[in-house]
């Protein structure tokens, strides 16, 4: 999310709230204006309601709930900071929304809030450092908008006093459904905010990975134990801080695998990532008897692309031309970064007909591709069409190793280019050299076939003349 940065204290008009782009200004005070109406009419309907006022009970879980989510962020402050570091036009999923939701069962919406802001404030001061206030305010303001939503599908339910953690299978409806319903708020609140600060970022980056969704859900799940043992057993809580911290460190072992097989400038997988799969790839096509397809590209010309618009601009445009290549290929199909704008396809299982057909739709798609891009005085500009030459190679039909399958790929890279580029070569199986042991015994045959014939004419015409 665009919205991550550090910066240093300053007065008001120099925040970084007012660099967002004017809707998604507007979308952040108003979810922020939303907050602080929720958090005041709980407040006044806890001091004023019929049943005004906190329970003993409820002081206390909320003590408990409060010191174990701020021992929870400091064992985990390194691997936090790290984590916000990483994210950028991504969700930043953490595991607060764990106590967030145990809270929930437990407590009135009034205490809720109050654990959000600590939260939220101690992870602020504490863990991210001086990072820019306004989304930290913001991600607040989505936990308070989400808990206000669960708690109403709670009551909806019949869940109306606390603790309302599940005892039948209504109940348990009930809760799981507060639960989806928090998730869902939540994690809409925070894309519509990627979206809106970031135009540049496309849906599918803003949605984040499908991996971290399910963590959060699984935080979720563990909140709902916490609750119930908190209810009955406060003492177990402690017992459960060692699971939940093995979750939040098992949250870092798909981003740092993401991190490491995945370019910076363009989301693909990176060259050494590429280099170790394609040995896999050819050893499963060995023992399935399969084929495996190659395709290595080179963009035309992208050098005036950099040398009219700058550098930033052609990673803009090397990244629009890396969803454009994801857009065609088929799921399980590997794209890589091999180079500065060479790139390369890895097919497994295609056939020759399949390895040029994808070819043949990423090179229409190249070539009508419009990328924005911002040039070095300030401005905008449109670059149309990005066209790129095609070298294709089929294992084993091509080639019988990794090194023998892209050197066949890359020579037809070349033939392309050589040709006029912005087109697709095949690669074709090489002679294969007259090494045989048994070609060779055949020819050692054949030669000394020839020198007893040419001996028997000898003695032939030796005995001829003594005759005569």
């Amino acid at each position: 999310m665009i919205l991550i940065g550090r910066s240093s204290w300053g007065p008001p008009r120099q925040w970084k709230l007012w660099s967002l782009p004017r809707t998604a200004l507007a979308y952040v005070l108003a979810i922020d204006v939303i907050a602080v109406t929720i958090t005041t009419v709980a407040v006044r309907s806890t001091l004023v309601g019929p049943n005004s006022g906190v329970r003993h009970s409820e002081w206390v879980a909320f003590v408990v709930l409060a010191v174990a989510s701020t021992l929870h962020l400091e064992c985990a402050r390194g691997i936090e900071r790290r984590r916000e570091t990483a994210a950028n036009t991504s969700p930043h999923t953490n595991l607060k929304c764990l106590w967030i939701f145990a809270a929930l069962l437990l407590l009135p919406l009034s205490l809720v809030i109050p654990l959000v802001v600590l939260a939220y404030a101690y992870s602020w001061f504490r863990v991210y450092g001086r990072t820019v206030a306004h989304r930290k305010v913001f991600s607040a303001a989505t936990y308070i908008l989400a808990s206000a939503a669960a708690a109403a599908v709670l009551r909806a339910g019949g869940l109306l006093t606390e603790p309302r953690v599940p005892t039948g299978f209504w109940s348990l409806l009930v809760v799981m459904a507060a639960a989806g319903t928090w998730w869902l708020v939540n994690y809409a609140l925070v894309i519509g905010a990627i979206l809106l600060a970031s135009p540049e970022a496309t849906a599918r980056e803003a949605l984040g990975e499908l991996s971290d969704q399910l963590v959060v859900c699984a935080g979720l799940g563990l909140g709902v134990a916490i609750a119930a043992v908190q209810s009955s057993y406060p003492w177990v809580v402690p017992v459960l801080m060692v699971t939940v911290m093995a979750l939040h460190r098992d949250l870092l072992l798909p981003q740092y695998q993401r991190a490491a097989g995945t370019d910076s400038k363009t989301g693909l997988a990176t060259s050494s990532y590429w280099a170790s799969a394609v040995p896999a790839e050819l050893a499963r096509a060995d023992t399935l008897r399969s084929t495996v397809g190659l395709l290595m590209l080179d963009l035309d010309r992208f050098k005036e692309i950099n040398d009219t618009y700058g550098h930033p601009a052609g990673d803009e445009a090397l990244r629009a031309v890396g969803e454009a290549i994801r857009a065609e290929v088929r799921h399980g199909d590997l794209v890589a970064r091999v180079g500065g704008d060479e790139l390369a396809v890895l097919l497994p299982g295609a056939s020759e007909t399949e390895v040029m057909e994808i070819a043949e739709r990423i090179r229409e798609r190249l070539v009508s591709l419009t990328v924005s891009v911002g040039t070095t005085n300030g401005g905008k500009a449109a670059i149309t069409g990005v066209p790129a030459s095609f070298g294709a190679a089929i294992y084993p039909h091509v080639a019988n190793t990794m090194d023998q399958l892209i050197l066949a790929a890359d020579d037809a890279l070349l033939t392309a280019k050589r040709a006029g580029r912005n087109q697709i070569v095949a690669a074709l199986p090489s002679p294969p050299a007259v090494t045989d042991h048994a070609e060779n015994a055949e020819n050692a045959d054949r030669a000394d076939r020839a020198d007893r014939a040419e001996q028997s004419e000898r003695s032939d015409s030796a005995d001829h003349h003594v005759s005569d």
